[in-house]
């Protein structure tokens, strides 16, 4: 069967929660790496803890574009 209606979207809409929460670690990766005290953010929060949470959330991005929409049957 054709789907004859087909979603103007093109991811679902588990894929754009994902999204949404790999945005927000990205974000508090971010202020952290901000919140570094340290001349040039070369403290322990702009050097290490900033760029792994940022790496986390392209991580949970990555996983948001490849995971299956779920079928609604």
């Amino acid at each position: 069967m054709e789907n004859k209606n087909p979603s103007p979207f093109a991811f679902g809409r588990r894929n754009y929660q994902i999204m949404l929460v790999g945005l927000l670690v990205m974000a508090i990766g971010f202020i952290i790496m901000a919140l570094d005290a340290e001349p040039y953010g070369y403290g322990f929060l702009g050097l290490t803890l900033g760029p792994i949470i940022l790496v986390i959330g392209f991580l949970i991005q990555f996983f948001a574009i490849l995971a299956k929409p779920r079928k609604n049957v």
